[in-house]
Order: C-alpha cells, then sequence, then structure tokens
C-alpha cells in the first residue's frame, strides 16, 4: 500500500513540475477567427493538436466548443521551447512529409440487406462528414467507396485501377478478407484501417496495419490494470449477483488474483445476505468501491435497491461503483444512480449527448441524410465513422508515412471514440482506454489513459 501512494505522490509531483514548465514554454497568444478549428490552428504553428490541448486545459472538458474572438495559449511544439533552440539547428526527420490531399479507399458491405451493411452505411455517412470537416483545415480528400459484403471476393474488388492509388484503406469487416487486403496495401504502401471486430492477429505480421478494434481479453487486461492504480486506497467490495448469464466470470478471477497479488484486501458479499451481514462487508474508515460479477441490468437494479437501505441506515458508509461498458446502455434509466453513487465505468468510447460537439455532427447528419442515427447502437456509428475520418485523414495529411496513431501525435479531439495506437509485432493495435466518471456534482468527466 505504501509502494502505491509513494507512486500516486510522485505522478503527482510531476504533474505539479509539468504544470509549472508549461507556462514557461507559451510562445504567443491567438485570438480565434470564423470557421477556425483545433485541428487547422494546430497546423498553422506547427504543432501538434495534443500539444494545443495540453497548452489550454479547458480545451479537455465536456462539452468545450472553440469559439469565434477566443484567445487561446500557442505552445512552443516538442524539443523548440527556448532553452532548447539554443544548440539545436533546423530539426531533421526520417519520416516521409505529410500530404495536402489524400487519397482515402472505403471497401465494407455498404447496402441495405442486412444488419451489417445498415450498419456501416451509418458508418460510412459519418466518415463522409468526418471528410467535410477536414476539407474545411484545407485538406483535399479523394474518397472511392466499394461495396464488399460478406460472399464478395475482395480480390476483384483489389483489381480496381482507385484501389491501388489509394493513401489509406478502411476495411474489411469481415476476417477472411483482412490477409489480402494487407497484402495489398503492403505491396502498395497503403495505410490499412481495420475498423471493427475482427478474428486473427495478422496485424501482427504488417507495418501499415491499424487495427482499431481491442478484443475484449485485451480490455480486460487493461481495465484490471487500470483499477489497480486507480482504486488502490479503496475498500473493494465485491458482490456475488449469482447471474448464471454473465460473462464476467474470467474478469472477476482475474482481478481477484491482481488484488491479492499487491496485497489489497477485499470483502466479498452477496444480493441474497440480509441487511445486517451486507453492511460488514463495507468500511466505514475507507471509501468503499463496488464491483458486480455481472453486467446485466437486473442485477444492477438490485444492488442498488440494497446500496439505498445501506446507505440511508448507515451515514458513514462511503460508496463508489464500478461498473461495465455495458452500463453505458442504461444510462438514461440509472443516470441519477450513477452520480449518486460516483459510478466509474471503463470504456473505450464515451457518447455524450450533451456535448456541442456531438451535437453539432448529429445536426449536420439529419441535415444531409434526413434521417436519424441509430439510436439503439452504442457506439453510435456514425460518430465512430466521423472520429475515423478526422484521426486518420489529418494525421496522414500532417505526418505522411510518418504517422503511426501514438499519443505524441495527435491530432484530433475526439467526438466519442478515441483513438491511441502501440505496437503490435509489425502493425499497431488501438489501446486507448477510459474511466467514464460520474462524479457526485451531477458532472461528467472521462479520465483518459
Amino acid at each position: 500500500m505504501k509502494h502505491f501512494r509513494y507512486l500516486l505522490t510522485l505522478v503527482l509531483l510531476v504533474w505539479v513540475t509539468a504544470l509549472a514548465a508549461q507556462t514557461a514554454t507559451i510562445r504567443a497568444k491567438h485570438k480565434v477567427e470564423k470557421s477556425e478549428t483545433v485541428f487547422g490552428i494546430a497546423k498553422k504553428y506547427g504543432i501538434t493538436i495534443e500539444e494545443l490541448i495540453n497548452a489550454n486545459p479547458e480545451m479537455k472538458e465536456q462539452g468545450y466548443e472553440l469559439k469565434k474572438d477566443d484567445v487561446i495559449n500557442i505552445p512552443y511544439a516538442k524539443g523548440q521551447a527556448p532553452e532548447a533552440k539554443k544548440n539545436t539547428s533546423k530539426p531533421t526527420t526520417t519520416a516521409v512529409a505529410g500530404k495536402k490531399e489524400v487519397k482515402v479507399g472505403v471497401m465494407l458491405p455498404l447496402h441495405d440487406n442486412d444488419g451489417d451493411g445498415r450498419r456501416m452505411v451509418e458508418y460510412y455517412r459519418g466518415l463522409l462528414l468526418g471528410v467535410d470537416r477536414v476539407k474545411k483545415d484545407g485538406i483535399t480528400v479523394d474518397l472511392q467507396a466499394w461495396n464488399v459484403p460478406i460472399d464478395a471476393d475482395i480480390t476483384n474488388t483489389l483489381k480496381e485501377k482507385e484501389a491501388a492509388e489509394c493513401d489509406i484503406i478502411i476495411g474489411p469487416l469481415y476476417s477472411k478478407m483482412v490477409k489480402p487486403l494487407a497484402d495489398f496495401c503492403a505491396k502498395h504502401d497503403i495505410m490499412m484501417v481495420i475498423p471493427f471486430s475482427i478474428s486473427g492477429n495478422d496485424v501482427e505480421n504488417y507495418s501499415n496495419v491499424y487495427q482499431v478494434y481491442q478484443a475484449p481479453n485485451d480490455f480486460d487486461t487493461q481495465t484490471i490494470k487500470n483499477f489497480i492504480q486507480w482504486f488502490n486506497n479503496y475498500h473493494v467490495v465485491i458482490i456475488d449477483c449469482e447471474d448464471e448469464k454473465s460473462t464476467k466470470a474470467d474478469f472477476m478471477k482475474r482481478l481477484r488474483g491482481e488484488l491479492e497479488n499487491y496485497a489489497l484486501k477485499y470483502s466479498l458479499t452477496s444480493l441474497n445476505t440480509n441487511e445486517k451481514t451486507f453492511a460488514k462487508a463495507f468500511s466505514l474508515s475507507q471509501q468503499n468501491v463496488v464491483v458486480l460479477n455481472t453486467e446485466h441490468s437486473p442485477s444492477l437494479n438490485a444492488t442498488l435497491a440494497k446500496l439505498n437501505t445501506l446507505t440511508e441506515k448507515n451515514s458513514d458508509i462511503s460508496v463508489s461503483l464500478f461498473g461495465y461498458k455495458e452500463w453505458l446502455m442504461y444510462t438514461k434509466v440509472y443516470l441519477n444512480y450513477y452520480f449518486k453513487y460516483d459510478a466509474y465505468i471503463p470504456s473505450y468510447f464515451y457518447y455524450n449527448d450533451l456535448s456541442a460537439d456531438t451535437k453539432w455532427v448529429e445536426r449536420n447528419y439529419k441535415k444531409w441524410f434526413d434521417k436519424e442515427m441509430d439510436a439503439e447502437a452504442l457506439p453510435r456509428f456514425a460518430l465512430t465513422g466521423f472520429d475515423h475520418a478526422c484521426f486518420f485523414i489529418g494525421g496522414f495529411s500532417q505526418f505522411g508515412s510518418g504517422f503511426t496513431g501514438a499519443k505524441g501525435q495527435m491530432t484530433y479531439k475526439p467526438v466519442q471514440s478515441p483513438l491511441k495506437f502501440k505496437s503490435a509485432g509489425k502493425g499497431h493495435k488501438n489501446v486507448n482506454f477510459m474511466f467514464v466518471h460520474y462524479k457526485n456534482d451531477r458532472t461528467i468527466e472521462s479520465v483518459n489513459y
């Protein structure tokens, strides 16, 4: 426990030091003009989006919107602060410079014959909105789309002349098509973006493949790691909901194993225990964090009822609730309880319907296509497409073949689906992770890792 407290103190000291240093690395103030964007301003000054946002912390707040006449800080690019300039000449790079014109191909099932097609049509519409958005930042985009349904032979699509001319190809949806497309992209030096779930590890064999999908096992590994770091000073209460249909048995086994590995104590209780026994599982001196062994809403409902009774009769007991990304589907029903119990939900996306950016995309989707997005889908497919277009096209435009999608190359503030890539063998896997935190003051924050 002392080890964790030391680490936490060290992290805070580093953060405070970095914050103080930041004030010394601001090189200019910029007054925002009409139609300017965060991406466009960063590009104008030769800095990354991440550097610009770090110099203007208000940009990290939910619902932030860049407005005309705002005055924002312009930082020095990394390594170019005044003290670093004394002994440096013009920086050099081995990466190929970015491109003002980007050719993008989309190879997905774009039809109305089944659910796959309809979902990908919505995703593609979001891509179109994203393309329109990056064009406002001075990027020319040549977009070509091919309908590649489940029974298609993708090698026939690859014979099209325009395919080999692409800088980026987004697709495929089906695992059997990954290898032939990856071979083609490797041959023609094309960035290949696999946007949704697939099987296999082809990403490890191709340096130009970017796999957005995070396998459940990988996501659970990140969740447990970040749980241990974030909640090491909490008292953990694990509730057995006796849900035979739960998919969280392996997750709970691994979580308990890591708690024991780090000598972090936890209590076990059940929804079926009486009030007195249930209360004994909670600490009076520490903040408690409650973890259920199921993702299903009936068990969540029963747990909330037990917690209501517990906290009403025991005012000294303080509770936080740890959930699952499936709970984001229940937000409209349980929002007040999420706020009440300081809920943390691990996720790789966050749909914030109160965000000005979200509203902008939804409004334009309705205007362009005369229909609403699929309200039953989380994450929203159109918002995912919008984020992917802005992230990959913007990144490639700025960094060219030197774009890796790593944290230091962030060129875009996402609406719903953040992306951060790390090397996986030869290729790149998305490792973005966040806690969506519903705070007691009825505000929501995304704690990104």
